[in-house]
């Protein structure tokens, strides 16, 4: 054999040689990783066990912590009073017939107006209506509507209702029912006082409101949720007629205001094409002072009146006790797994 076939030879068998070192390499490689994987799987289940066995543990531990959460929940819910809500449907008053002709008049008469200085507005009861419905949740308004009705001790006082006697329960801590005097607890230097401020009524009253609007049906819900169902209903009541004659009031001072500057400027000028102008608006402005007069149902026209309640519409109590009993497993489950670790932790070192 020459000695050129011996070197092709040697060359081969040393690349053989290398490419199975490299192959011996690289199976020992997937058999480490293989090990490592196995390792880790089974690490992962002795911890879940660890874990299972914590708790089967502290189970003792669990069902006293969440048995005193449920006994504490079911004592919550049974403290908190029953409310009753009162709904009333609405409907803006022109589209049940009110006053179906002011939008077409003050579409006719608006740039004439303009022209005055006198705004006759679009005249649509969805207008009116949304001021209304954004009114109505207002500091001013609702201040106004406490004072006229003479409800602060129910907005500010009352924690219950007696069903047998149908009398509210007022907290003696507050309110002194005998002497009528504010005796509730407060701070001068954060400016308060025993009676409370037309703010905090205005924000414990605010609550007990909710007003939408379906924009399908363009119909209102007006509703009050309250200790006792006769007052939610009354106060339903008492809310769309208060709104109703806010926004009456408001139209009939803003027409008698308008009509006197109309015969103002009708004094000041001799052009009879412009007298003849404002003889229009003022026609315009005295008809929507006739509506204002007339209209009891201004903004707002009940199509379903509030309803005296028969059922309360809150608290939920299973849902409140539901609730104490999940977050007590919760708390106690935690409490069991930081004993675990810190009792492993020990152990190691």
């Amino acid at each position: 054999m020459s000695e050129n076939n011996k070197e092709n030879i040697e060359e081969k068998l040393k690349v053989l040689e290398a490419r199975n070192s490299q192959l011996e390499a690289n199976i020992s490689l997937l058999a480490t990783r293989g090990l490592l994987l196995e390792t880790n799987s089974s690490g992962d289940e002795i911890d879940l066990r660890e874990l299972w066995a914590a708790i089967w543990q502290g189970k003792w531990l669990i069902v006293g912590i969440t048995f005193l959460f449920a006994i504490a929940s079911v004592f919550y819910a049974l403290s908190l009073p029953n409310e009753y809500k009162s709904t009333a449907i609405l409907a803006p008053a022109t589209q049940s017939g009110g006053a179906g002709g002011l939008s077409k008049l003050a579409g006719q008469f608006g740039g004439l107006a303009s022209l005055a200085g006198i705004n006759l507005g679009s005249g649509g009861a969805e207008d009116k209506s949304v001021i209304a419905m954004e009114i109505i949740k207002t500091w001013g308004f609702l201040e106004k509507f406490i004072e006229d009705n003479d409800i602060q001790v129910e907005v500010f006082a009352a924690k219950g209702w007696n069903r047998s006697t149908n009398e509210l329960i007022i907290d003696s801590d507050i309110y002194d029912v005998e002497n009528n005097k504010w005796v509730r607890d407060f701070e001068p230097s954060k400016g308060q006082k025993a009676e409370p401020s037309s703010w905090e009524l205005f924000k414990k009253f605010k609550e007990r409101i909710s007003i939408n609007h379906d924009k399908k049906t363009s119909l209102i819900t007006l509703s009050v949720e309250y200790y006792s169902p006769f007052i939610a209903k009354e106060l339903a009541d008492k809310l769309v007629m208060a709104i109703n004659a806010n926004i009456q009031d408001q139209d009939r001072e803003e027409a008698l205001k308008s009509i006197q500057y109309l015969n103002n400027k009708i004094k000041e000028t001799s052009i009879a094409d412009m007298q003849s102008v404002f003889y229009q608006l003022i026609e315009e402005q005295t008809k929507t002072l006739m509506l204002a007069e007339v209209s009891e149902e201004y903004v707002f026209k009940t199509l379903s009146p509030a309803k005296i309640a028969e059922e309360k519409s809150k608290p939920k109590r299973a849902l409140i006790v539901i609730l104490g009993i999940f977050i007590g497993g919760f708390f106690s489950i935690i409490i069991v797994f930081v004993r675990y670790f810190k009792k492993s932790s020990n152990v190691a070192h």
